[in-house]
C-alpha cells in the first residue's frame, strides 16, 4: 500500500486526505496546530460515516479512517511515496516546507503543491530536486469535487507528471492536465471571470448573491454556484490571491477587490467560520448574506 502524507489539516488538506483513504492509500495528516487536527479527524469521520451510510464507498467508514495516522512533523514523509501540501495559500510558508522536505524525502517521492495560483516553477525552486516537484491543485468539498488541475512546472519531469495524472486517477478524480506553468493555472483563470461579473452584479444592486448561485445550477448545470466557489476556497484566500496576482484589479474595477477586502475584515471568511457570502447554520442551512449592506 502506497503512503501518502498530507500537510495542513484544513478544509482542503482534511479532504484530499479523506479521498486518498477511501481508496485504499495509507495516509499521514500533519498540521502545526493540534486543535486543527482533532477538528479535521472529526470531520472526516462524519464524512465517511455519512457516505458509507448512503452505500457511496466501497470499504467501512471505520476501515477508511484508520488508515488515517496524525502525525506531529514531516519526518514521516521519508517514508512515504506521495506527499501532497495544502497549507494556506502563503509563499514563503510553501517553500519553506519544500525545502524540508527535499532534504528528507529520497529522490523517488514525489512532492505535489495544492496551490491555487503560485506557479509551481517558483516553489519547486529552493529545492535540489525540482524534477519531482508538481502542482495537484484540488478543487473542493475535495469528496464530491471531482476536478484537480496537474500543473507541470518548468523542471517537472515527463515521468512525474504522468505519474501525478495517474495517481489523480486513482482517486477517481479527473486531472486537467496544465503542460504550461502559469499563475492562476486553467480553471481559476476561468471561474474567477464569472465571479468578478457576478459580484459585480450583486454589488450595483442588479441581483443577489442566492440568485446568481440558483441561476447557475439550474441555467448552465454547475454544481455550486461562483459564490459558493468562493465561500468553500475561503475569501481570504480570494483576497490573497487578488493582491498578489491582480485577480479581481484586472477587471478594471478595483471596487471589487475592496468588498472581498471588507468581508475578511468582518470576519466572513467563508464556510470554514460558518460564515462569508452565506451563513450555515449547524443542521446545514445556508442563508445568503446581502453584500450591500457592507460598511
Amino acid at each position: 500500500m502506497d503512503s501518502v502524507l498530507v500537510i495542513g489539516a484544513g478544509f482542503m488538506g482534511g479532504g484530499i486526505a479523506q479521498v486518498a483513504a477511501q481508496w485504499g492509500y495509507r495516509v499521514y495528516l500533519q498540521d502545526a496546530s493540534p486543535e486543527a487536527l482533532d477538528k479535521t479527524i472529526q470531520q472526516i469521520k462524519w464524512s465517511t460515516d455519512k457516505l458509507a451510510a448512503k452505500g457511496k464507498i466501497t470499504d467501512s467508514a471505520k476501515v477508511v479512517q484508520d488508515r488515517i495516522s496524525v502525525v506531529k512533523d514531516l519526518s514521516v514523509a521519508s517514508q512515504c511515496q506521495w506527499v501532497i501540501e495544502a497549507v494556506y495559500e502563503d509563499e514563503n510558508l510553501k517553500k519553506q516546507i519544500f525545502k524540508e522536505l527535499d532534504k528528507i524525502c529520497p529522490a523517488t517521492t514525489i512532492l505535489s503543491t495544492n496551490t491555487s495560483c503560485i506557479p509551481i516553477t517558483r516553489i519547486a525552486a529552493v529545492t535540489k530536486h525540482p524534477e519531482r516537484v508538481v502542482g495537484t491543485h484540488f478543487f473542493g468539498p475535495v469528496p464530491l469535487m471531482m476536478l484537480v488541475e496537474v500543473i507541470k512546472g518548468e523542471k517537472t519531469s515527463d515521468e512525474v507528471f504522468q505519474k501525478s495524472v495517474d495517481f489523480i486517477l486513482s482517486l477517481k478524480h479527473y486531472p486537467v492536465k496544465v503542460q504550461k506553468d502559469i499563475p492562476r493555472f486553467v480553471m481559476n483563470r476561468i471561474s474567477s471571470v464569472a465571479f468578478k461579473e457576478a459580484l459585480d452584479l450583486v454589488i450595483k444592486g442588479i441581483t443577489t448573491v442566492e440568485d446568481v448561485d440558483k441561476g447557475m445550477r439550474y441555467g448552465f448545470n454547475w454544481n455550486i454556484g461562483p459564490f459558493e466557489i468562493a465561500d468553500n476556497s475561503g475569501l481570504d484566500t480570494y483576497l490573497r490571491v487578488g493582491r498578489t496576482f491582480a485577480g479581481l484589479e484586472d477587471a478594471g474595477n478595483p471596487a471589487l477587490l475592496l468588498v472581498i477586502e471588507k468581508m475578511v475584515n468582518a470576519g466572513r471568511l467563508g464556510r470554514k467560520v460558518g460564515k462569508g457570502f452565506y451563513d450555515y447554520t449547524p443542521d446545514g442551512k445556508m442563508i445568503p448574506f446581502d453584500v450591500t449592506t457592507l460598511k
